[in-house]
């Protein structure tokens, strides 16, 4: 009997405000073909699992066979999607890695309008967390790393630059002329 061994796959991550309006989300499945209907994944995901207490810990849910886990933090909710037939440890642990990278990412200021000033951040975190489903890290600290070392030095042409480092390299520059 041949046992077909299989990665572990993620559908989607999606990181939405206390209203459920999208924050970052990456989808890695074909399950929601049209953006309508990652919109109203969305808002189904949120209107289901709102009313739940997923502050102290990851709560998990079975929704249109896919398994959901999710935490909530400030105005922040977290969720990652998977098949029905996927590992619940295996996507709670990205949870945990998506989270604990934020919050370093974030300097504990985990709340929405901390991760809108640093969207760029947040989406480099989940391309370092996920890449075409396949789960690529669960470390938090080290996806945090790894992110951290996409920032470039200032010397480095603008275009390689986050529009973050741009502003920074900016500020820096006209600083340095002011004072001469």
């Amino acid at each position: 009997m041949a046992h077909h061994v299989s990665c572990p796959a993620i559908k989607n991550i999606l990181l939405l405000d206390s209203e459920g309006k999208r924050v970052a989300v990456k989808y890695f499945s074909d399950d929601w073909p049209t953006n309508s209907a990652k919109l109203a994944f969305e808002k189904f995901v949120f209107s289901k699992t709102v009313k739940t207490n997923a502050r102290t810990e990851a709560e998990i849910t079975l929704l249109e066979n896919n398994i959901i886990i999710y935490k909530f933090v400030q105005d922040l909710h977290f969720f990652i999607t998977g098949s029905d037939d996927e590992n619940e440890i295996i996507l709670s642990s990205v949870l945990q890695g998506f989270f604990d990278a934020i919050t370093l990412l974030l300097r504990n200021n985990v709340d929405k309008r901390e991760a809108l000033e640093n969207l760029d951040l947040v989406l480099l975190c989940l391309d370092e967390i996920v890449d075409g489903g396949m789960i690529l890290e669960t470390n938090g600290p080290l996806i945090a790393e790894k992110v951290t070392s996409h920032n470039l030095d200032a010397e480095s042409p603008l275009s390689e630059q986050t529009l973050t480092q741009a502003w920074a390299t900016a500020r820096e520059h006209l600083t340095r002329t002011l004072l001469k």
